[in-house]
């Protein structure tokens, strides 16, 4: 496993490296910004009447933009890294110190790196490389009172490599690219939540199961599709006000049959096959009225159902160099995922706080 993920990591890395002729004149140059912050919230409840859970919550966060621009191209490279814990003490009697829950609020890695070229005005092409996973194993909880959970995720289980090769319009806030020769590979490199059906769309061979000691695993899925992805980054959209926004859309040309259209038309066609909730990837009950809906679905709408979707959106108000106040929606539409609920493919995260930030830029402004 450690090699396979060495030799992802090398490949995504020289995928987006530019050739550069050996000239003793340098030929580009370079712009970055490196933001570490951290963010601390407390919360004491002592015999309060509205009653509360006393928390510790940490998030640690980087963001680094590392652009070259060369007469003839532009290499951009975007980190995007974040973890936090929250400690519960979820009877507030603080004996001892001891908090009774330790929950993640935050985990993310997602690496960015792009090589475009300008052909005509601001239209141009480029070739992308995008990593997402995250760090730590995340876990479904049954109740306050679980404190062991279910593994859902952890590193590299899933983990999402993007390559694709666009057509690109950029202007100086914002750009939009669009490529119909899109990969995207899934990676599970967890065999545990392969046994318990978290495949993320990692398909087994048939006649995979779990009870069997002498089984084998399947850890990777290669999609090919079209891609869309739009962002915008504008500094002091009002004064000390900044924003980012980004939107990514992927459409699998052909999409396996237990997370398309046909899974959930065979048991349109017979309800009998399946009476529980569990026995269907998309966790719905055989009496459910939404079967009817996705029944009665065209050939548009079937498509928009297939297709994932990531949206995120951050607003960050800066106090002063170093205090800022920040809000982050991030939102996902991922039919891999069946989720934690009964309706589970819409997967929401939201975050407001205030952190202290260090930024260190290159040429220094």
């Amino acid at each position: 496993m450690k090699r396979i993920y060495a030799l992802c990591m090398a490949l995504f890395m020289a995928a987006a490296v530019p050739a550069t002729a050996q000239d003793d004149k340098p030929q580009g140059s370079w712009t970055t910004s490196s933001t570490p912050a951290l963010k601390l919230n407390e919360m004491m409840f002592n015999n309060w009447s509205s009653t509360g859970t006393s928390q510790i919550d940490l998030n640690i966060t980087f963001f680094g933009n590392y652009k070259y621009t060369h007469p003839k191209y532009v290499w951009d490279n975007i980190v995007d890294l974040g973890f936090g814990q929250a400690w519960q003490d979820l009877d507030n009697s603080a004996e001892g110190g001891r908090f009774e829950s330790i929950r993640k609020s935050l985990d993310k890695i997602d690496l960015t790196s792009a090589i475009s070229w300008k052909a005509y005005k601001d239209w141009g092409a480029s070739f992308t490389a995008n990593l997402k996973t995250q760090f730590a194993p995340g876990y479904e909880y049954a109740g306050a009172g679980d404190n062991e959970g279910k593994m859902v995720s952890s590193f590299f289980a899933p983990a999402y490599l993007t390559t694709a090769l666009s057509f690109e319009h950029k202007k100086a806030d914002w750009s939009v690219s669009v490529s119909f020769l899109t990969g995207k590979t899934t990676f599970v490199f967890n065999n545990d939540l392969i046994d318990s059906g978290y495949t993320y769309g990692v398909i087994q061979d048939k006649g995979f199961n779990p009870a069997d000691p002498d089984r084998s695993w399947t850890h990777a899925y290669f999609a090919l599709g079209s891609y869309v992805k739009a962002q915008y980054l504008k500094k002091d959209l009002l004064p000390s006000l900044d924003l980012y926004a980004r939107l990514e859309l992927f459409y699998d040309y052909k999409k396996p049959s237990n997370m398309a259209w046909d899974n959930i038309q065979a048991f349109v066609d017979n309800p009998g096959t399946l009476t529980k909730p569990e026995d269907c990837e998309y966790n719905l009950a055989a009496t459910d009225e939404s079967w009817d809906k996705l029944a009665g679905y065209n050939w548009l709408q079937r498509r928009v159902f297939e297709t994932d979707l990531d949206f995120e959106v951050k607003l960050d108000y800066r106090f002063s160099s170093h205090i800022a106040a920040n809000f982050a929606l991030n939102l996902k539409w991922d039919t891999d995922f069946s989720g934690m609920g009964k309706w589970g493919h819409l997967q929401v995260y939201q975050m407001a706080g205030v952190q202290v930030f260090f930024s260190w830029k290159t040429p220094k402004q």
